[in-house]
């Protein structure tokens, strides 16, 4: 970057980590740029070389302050800064994401287990080049100070070029704020930073104290288990129960009184769409979720999980995947089936009328879809087993997701079979997606972007329901949402409750 030995002027110090900041993590960024808008038109070059110049300037002015005010400071974030933005761009250039809020959120509520199975080559040659050896060359760095006369006279000028250049481009603000969100999230080291601490401040808010629902009641005796299975990464448009053309439902389509309907998510990351397959209505507001308000209402209710972010679930019986190890053998205790363990005579030990169990699976989750499930259910090759997807040929990795939907429908008919021999109760299946995927549609990958930017492959999701015989039979419903579950849980139940919404139940009376 520039001679070790040398003393360097703050002002050019900046400027250079500027340039570099920009070369090294911002071809994303002017990729959309230039796929947004008509390049070749002068309103079109005006834009990019306002944002050229922006971007250097104002990443120029940022990082002067930081080192006028500290330099040791200045050192320390600006090798974090190098180091998690060849980081960020290579989830960005690899899986398509953009580093907004949510996606902020779906990053700091993984697991390390999780985050390790991202580790490639590929990653550590951007985290050396891009990340490392910069670093090295900041810290050796010997940057000669300013006084404070020249610096307030520098960073007075630089803020009226830089208000000047805003208003010069009025003509583009509605272009820059339609697009806003995208840039945001693709703008280094200032898409990470801004919306980490947004994430934090919009935790906190939704982290006081839920809203506590009105008191329910319970209608009858009768006995009744509902299974609600949270699908993780699971898109309708491959499960050939919704007509795909490969059958990756050969199980739940021979089996009676198995419905469907389309459905589609609140979100495209599991903390939202978990917390909107758990809550009675579209609200930023923390009210009480499902399990919590059954279980307080008299309710029995089970929580099995091997995945992670949901909302805070405050229940007697909550078991994660090392609670339920020590009662599963074999093979199958690697994976989701894991959750089914001894599940059929926990039903039976409850002595309560009215159960809710809730499986939340982790069985779709990228980008290791070959490690999902076990071998046999390996039906469709070849897969793909880089979690460089971009490596992979469509075909490869489609197969690889369809054999976790493979594996889902297997789970969901043991479910099944284990339900249809609690002859005492009225039973139900209900298997509902956090989220959909893209699988290298439009060069996509996973998911987590943006709703109103989201393709319908990462919201299109399974809503799919079984009952057994005699309980109940289901309106015609064409579309519903994630929102549905809560009412059509307390229907089946038999609670009663103000909350309750008889337009979003798919049951009928």
């Amino acid at each position: 970057m520039f001679t070790l030995k040398s003393n360097i002027k703050i002002i050019h110090f900046v400027a250079l980590l500027s340039v570099f900041n920009f070369l090294f993590f911002h071809y994303p960024f002017f990729k959309f740029v230039f796929q947004n808008l008509d390049y070749s038109s002068f309103n079109g070059i005006t834009i990019i070389i306002s944002l050229i110049i922006l971007m250097l300037v104002l990443n120029a002015f940022m990082f002067y302050l930081i080192f006028s005010l500290s330099q040791y400071v200045g050192k320390f974030l600006m090798v974090l800064f190098f180091i998690i933005n060849s980081i960020s761009v290579y989830f960005i250039n690899t899986y398509g994401v953009i580093l907004d809020e949510s996606m902020i959120g779906n990053v700091l509520n993984t697991k390390f287990e999780e985050l390790s199975s991202f580790f490639s080559f590929k990653l550590i040659l951007y985290l050396f080049f891009f990340g490392i050896i910069p670093s090295i060359c900041i810290v050796k760095a010997k940057i000669l100070t300013v006084a404070w006369k020249k610096f307030l006279i520098t960073i007075s000028l630089t803020l009226l070029f830089l208000l000047s250049l805003i208003f010069a481009n009025a003509s583009n603000w509605l272009w820059i704020d339609k697009n806003s969100k995208t840039l945001g999230g693709l703008a280094m080291p200032w898409s990470y930073t801004v919306n980490i601490s947004l994430f934090y401040v919009h935790q906190y808010k939704s982290n006081q104290k839920e809203i506590l629902l009105p008191n329910a009641t319970l209608k009858d005796n009768q006995k009744s288990v509902v299974v609600l299975v949270i699908g993780e990464s699971a898109r309708s448009q491959n499960f050939s129960l919704y007509g795909y053309d490969k059958n990756t439902n050969p199980l739940l389509s021979k089996i009676p009184n198995v419905a469907h309907f389309n459905a589609t998510s609140c979100a495209t990351y599991t903390t939202a769409g978990v917390k909107g397959i758990l809550s009675h209505s579209d609200s930023g507001d923390l009210y009480e979720i499902l399990p919590n308000y059954l279980f307080r209402n008299n309710v029995e209710v089970v929580w099995r999980t091997t995945n992670w972010g949901e909302p805070p679930v405050h229940i007697k019986n909550y078991q994660k995947r090392q609670d339920l190890l020590s009662q599963c053998k074999g093979k199958g205790c690697e994976y989701d089936e894991l959750l089914l363990t001894g599940l059929k005579e926990q039903i039976q030990a409850i002595k309560n009328n009215k159960v809710l169990i809730v499986l939340h699976t982790s069985s779709s989750h990228g980008p290791s879809y070959s490690k999902k499930y076990p071998s046999k259910f390996e039906n469709f090759k070849p897969v793909c087993n880089s979690v460089e997807l971009g490596n992979c040929s469509q075909a490869e990795l489609i197969n690889a997701y369809d054999n976790t939907i493979l594996y889902t429908d297997y789970l969901l008919f043991k479910v099944i079979e284990d339900l249809k021999q609690l002859k005492e109760y009225q039973s139900a299946l209900i298997f509902v997606s956090d989220h959909g995927e893209s699988l290298g549609e439009k060069n996509l990958y996973m998911h987590g972007l943006p709703l109103s930017l989201a393709p319908k492959e990462q919201y299109e999701i399974p809503f799919i329901v079984w009952t057994s015989d005699g309980s109940r039979q289901l309106k015609p419903n064409k579309l519903v949402s994630q929102y549905y579950v809560f009412h059509s849980v307390l229907n089946f139940l038999g609670v009663q409750s103000p909350i309750y919404d008889e337009k979003m139940n798919i049951f009928k009376q």
